[in-house]
């Protein structure tokens, strides 16, 4: 029987994730967690994280071979928490230019672009970009509602209590760009482009950057989700 304080958390094994800095980040935050290619175990657990480094399309290929993408599919339709961490969050948007047009999860709708590179003026910046970067809220994100302010707009996310401008750690080269502006709770910039950095459509939670290589901070996101696992249990079995 699932212990109500320490739910269970399936990290998907594909292949092409830092599995073990994701494992020890939710343990840290007193998440139960197995490492899985398992359909089985990833329905049945509490909730789920999908991380990732490498390209859109061979990600993909390796989902489809393991028999994991409809298994991905139906738990973010279950209503329990899904966080998808850098080429896992996009791999849940609908599609990627990334070595030419590939189909993601669909789970979140838009697409994934790569970083341009435009630099203040005429000034060339590097892609990938590597290293450390800030974000901040998006007034247009879901936690706004219409009515918070903009120092209220992260309650009730993850990223509560962050601070706004907080450094986190980015690699990547592309980046995803939702339909729903609502969806973006985050943006960052990098150069003259300022991208989301943060999806939050709850309970699916998904960031460009590494919060388990992003130092207390982003240790506090992980607590701060294994929160949100904690109260999705309770309010599904009481």
């Amino acid at each position: 029987m699932c212990d109500p304080a320490r739910p269970d958390v399936a990290i998907v094994d594909y292949g092409m994730g830092n599995l073990f800095s994701v494992k020890r980040a939710c343990e840290h935050a007193g998440l139960k967690v197995s490492i899985t290619s398992s359909r089985e175990v990833l329905l049945n657990a509490d909730a789920a994280i999908l991380p990732g480094v490498g390209a859109f399309g061979d990600a993909m290929d390796t989902l489809r071979r393991l028999d994991l993408v409809g298994a991905l599919q139906a738990f973010a339709a279950s209503g329990k928490p899904l966080m998808g961490v850098c080429l896992g969050m996009q791999l849940l948007m609908t599609e990627s230019d990334e070595f030419g047009r590939h189909r993601g999860l669909g789970i979140v709708e838009g697409e994934v672009v790569r970083l341009d590179g435009l630099g203040n003026g005429l000034r060339k910046i590097k892609v990938p970009q590597v290293g450390w970067n800030r974000i901040y809220p998006s007034v247009m994100g879901t936690a706004l509602g219409g009515t918070k302010t903009v120092a209220q707009i992260w309650n009730g996310s993850p990223l509560e209590g962050i601070p706004h401008g907080a450094f986190m750690y980015f690699v990547h080269s592309y980046y995803p760009r939702p339909t729903d502006p609502r969806v973006t709770c985050a943006l960052t910039r990098y150069g003259a482009r300022e991208f989301c950095s943060v999806l939050w459509d709850k309970p699916i939670f998904a960031c460009q950057f590494h919060p388990e290589r992003s130092g207390p901070q982003g240790l506090q996101i992980y607590e701060q989700f294994a929160g949100l696992v904690r109260a999705n249990h309770e309010e599904r079995y009481g």
